[in-house]
């Protein structure tokens, strides 16, 4: 398997030379990294080469590293039945900088695409609909990145008397519990809320006097 990968990666890294693209093998998986101006060559070059024919968009998803400048990742799963491999493709991009549209080279890309700017707010250039797609359309922010809340900004309920549904913004009831992560083998150094009858002397217990 790694032959064929080293193979495959050679290959792309002569025909796309000068195109910024690198590669990667790790876990028996190639991953190759390019500019995101470059990368519908690239897609397209995958697609169309007869030594590659990864005819097949498995998903496009992205990722959130707020540290870096350039936060985002961008990750295209691509299938070539022919050559019964897979191959990973990404780039990365910021907040504000859209990156080309894949829906030209395969169709399906669309509703990835649209997936993807609904949870991180990764923008796509020329795309034919790019508009939320899990959320809801007053959705404020986008929930898989690093910086969004837990709890959200709104919550929703049906109002009775108004008889719709109504968005108002989070209300805790409770405040957060706060989690040691210490291992359950340990256990914990305090007393839990409802454990302190255990330390209780066995007469007590008993409601002996």
């Amino acid at each position: 398997m790694t032959d064929n990968l080293t193979a495959l990666s050679e290959h792309v890294l002569e025909r796309r030379s000068g195109f910024g693209v690198t590669s990667k093998i790790a876990y028996d998986e190639l991953t190759l990294s390019a500019p995101a101006d470059t990368v519908i060559g690239l897609l397209m070059f995958l697609r169309d080469d007869a030594m590659c024919r990864f005819t097949q968009l498995v998903d496009i998803c992205g990722a959130d590293y707020p540290s870096r400048e350039k936060r985002f990742d961008v990750v295209y799963h691509l299938l070539s039945l022919h050559r019964n491999q897979r191959i990973r493709v990404k780039i990365q991009t910021d907040e504000t900088t859209p990156v080309p549209s894949a829906v030209p080279v395969w169709p399906a890309a669309n509703w990835f695409e649209r997936e993807a700017f609904d949870m991180y707010g990764i923008q796509f250039s020329d795309h034919p609909d790019l508009r939320r797609i899990l959320t809801d359309y007053g959705f404020s922010g986008y929930p898989l990145r690093k910086d969004f809340p837990l709890t959200g900004f709104v919550e929703v309920r049906y109002d009775d008397e108004q008889k719709k549904v109504v968005y108002e913004p989070v209300k805790l009831i409770q405040d957060f519990r706060k989690f040691d992560f210490m291992s359950p083998w340990e256990g914990a150094k305090y007393i839990l809320p409802g454990d302190e009858k255990a330390t209780k002397p066995a007469d007590e217990k008993a409601g002996k006097p």
